[in-house]
């Protein structure tokens, strides 16, 4: 314990590791193959667009918006355009920061 890399404590990892010990608690719940099948697909559409630096939900409206009008069946390179890393999703769902600047602070402070 003379190293002063290593972290006192486990927090990140057990951080980094929550969201996938949630899902697997929720995943009991499932009716079904399919069902459990579908909410996997979903939470790895979600999870990697966080990964992506993207709104989960402006991401998800995008491509519900957007899926049903191309024609996709017929040129599956289509879909290509619609991946989270994609210029035009990244510019259409990026992901706000709401940090506040010390001169935002300090007229809260004062009100």
């Amino acid at each position: 314990m003379l190293d002063g890399r290593i972290p006192l404590s486990n927090n990140l990892s057990e951080i980094a590791v929550k969201p996938v010990a949630i899902t697997r608690k929720n995943s009991l719940f499932s009716d079904s193959v399919a069902g459990a099948e579908a909410s996997a697909i979903v939470f790895s559409i979600i999870n990697t667009a966080a990964a992506n630096n993207l709104d989960p939900y402006k991401y998800l409206h995008y491509i519900f918006c957007q899926l049903p009008n191309i024609n996709f069946a017929s040129n599956p390179c289509l879909l290509e355009e619609y991946l989270p890393w994609a210029e035009k999703v990244q510019v259409q769902c990026k992901a706000t920061t709401t940090e506040t600047t010390p001169k935002e602070e300090k007229t809260s402070e004062s009100a």
